[in-house]
């Protein structure tokens, strides 16, 4: 009986040093945007993206990811094929910034660098994640030759924040190139917890009986040609509460294993 114990605990203790490591590495992608100008293409992205992460590998199955993403949103009803959107003639693009913290799960137990996991191990595994982030925006437009930040426009006579929660997810591939180099593919979508990453949400306001914050306010507020679309109370964005933006690329990530192997 105290054999056994003995080399449970051995065992448990060369689990525990062994298979937990640390990897780091770099993003470089593509970011996208779906909402009020782009309802329903999911694989629309539009900008360059680039980003790092730091990962704790519990296991070949487990790990958690702290990453920092940089990209770019952008939509412009003029290319849109829906003869409203077109009429409403609204745009905008913004800088976003996002750092998160994810779960992920591999499908397959994953090598992770270096064979560490033992038996079963493999160099290519599919994973999921999940997880929670804050980020930062702030929609612009061209108006006459100049750039506006529409945050500080009003154009829906709301104040709302540069700064939200979000929900990352998504999936993806892990390689292990060799050692303790790995190739990741990743796509990743963002439920956001605002409307407003476009500017876009509700109704078109009425400004003669709100005071406009901007004298330009009203112009960025209905953008329609003649005859105008934006009459006051009329539906300006979709109604769904939440816009979303996404990532997708490929990392390059080096993996940290500890020397001691038999620690208790």
């Amino acid at each position: 009986m105290r054999r056994l114990i003995l080399i449970a605990l051995f065992s448990l203790g060369f689990t525990f040093a062994s298979a937990q490591t640390w990897e780091a590495g770099g993003f470089l992608g593509s970011s996208g945007y779906m909402g009020d100008i782009n309802p329903i293409k999911p694989l629309k992205f539009t900008d360059l993206a680039f980003g790092a992460q730091i990962k704790r590998n519990f296991d070949g199955y487990w790990s958690a990811k702290l990453a920092f993403m940089q990209g770019k949103l952008q939509g412009n009803d003029a290319n849109s094929s829906n003869l409203y959107q077109t009429q409403r003639n609204l745009n905008f693009y913004s800088p976003i910034s996002e750092l998160s913290l994810q779960v992920e799960f591999n499908l397959f137990k994953y090598l992770a660098g270096v064979d560490i996991y033992g038996y079963g191990s493999r160099r290519v595994s599919p994973y999921l994640f999940l997880g929670v982030g804050t980020f930062s925006f702030n929609p612009l437009t061209e108006y006459n030759g100049n750039e506006i930040e529409l945050i500080a426009v009003q154009t829906e006579a709301v104040a709302y924040k540069n700064n939200a929660i979000s929900v990352p997810y998504g999936a993806g591939v892990k390689y292990n190139i060799k050692g303790n180099l790995n190739l990741i593919g990743e796509i990743g979508y963002r439920t956001a917890f605002t409307d407003y990453l476009d500017d876009i949400s509700g109704r078109y306001p009425d400004f003669t009986v709100i005071s406009p914050i901007s004298p330009i306010s009203q112009q960025l507020s209905d953008r329609s040609a003649i005859p105008k679309i934006g009459i006051p109370g009329n539906q300006r964005g979709d109604f769904r509460p939440r816009d979303t933006y996404m990532f997708a690329g490929i990392s390059l990530t080096y993996t940290f294993v500890s020397n001691k192997c038999f620690a208790f």
